[in-house]
């Protein structure tokens, strides 16, 4: 009984990291239809008369996601927990007024900041086609990460933190 056990572990083990390097290789590949250019990163983000000032010196993630997009929705949490420890944008594209985006995120108990790209003006910038798309820039706002799809908290933290080596 404990060898089959055992071997029911070491299957469900196997198939968990297959499917991350799956995933993670999918990622990659949606990734490639970013816009990297198109964005260098500035001093001021201006969408729809909302400001929002890049901070020197730090690592930065930004974030596009929406309120309609069910991995989205999955990864709000991890998306939180980061904006605790790192600088974190998020820009919720599509996804209503602001009120509507306000109650999604009392809802949800979030209180990352959102700027609100009511007409997909940013996501259209970036070339975004699948949400969530994440883009991690270094302390000195040089791209050094871009991925499409949900990614883990410690996933995120690491990856943050050698933004900030």
């Amino acid at each position: 009984m404990k060898s089959k056990i055992a071997h029911y572990i070491k299957e469900i083990a196997l198939f968990l990291i297959f499917m991350t390097l799956l995933m993670n290789a999918l990622s990659l590949y949606k990734s490639q239809d970013l816009n990297k250019e198109a964005f260098a990163l500035k001093d001021i983000i201006l969408v729809d008369n909302q400001k929002y000032i890049i901070p020197h010196a730090k690592p930065i993630l930004i974030h596009f996601w929406a309120t309609w997009c069910p991995t989205c929705k999955f990864e709000a949490s991890n998306i939180q927990k980061v904006s605790e420890h790192y600088e974190v944008l998020s820009i919720a594209v599509k996804s209503g007024s602001d009120d509507d985006i306000k109650h999604f995120l009392q809802s949800h108990e979030l209180n990352y900041k959102v700027v609100n790209d009511k007409n997909g003006f940013l996501a259209n910038k970036f070339n975004i086609a699948a949400y969530p798309s994440t883009f991690i820039y270094d302390k000195d706002k040089n791209l050094v990460l871009s991925e499409v799809g949900y990614t883990s908290t410690w996933g995120l933290l690491l990856r943050m933190w050698w933004a900030g080596i």
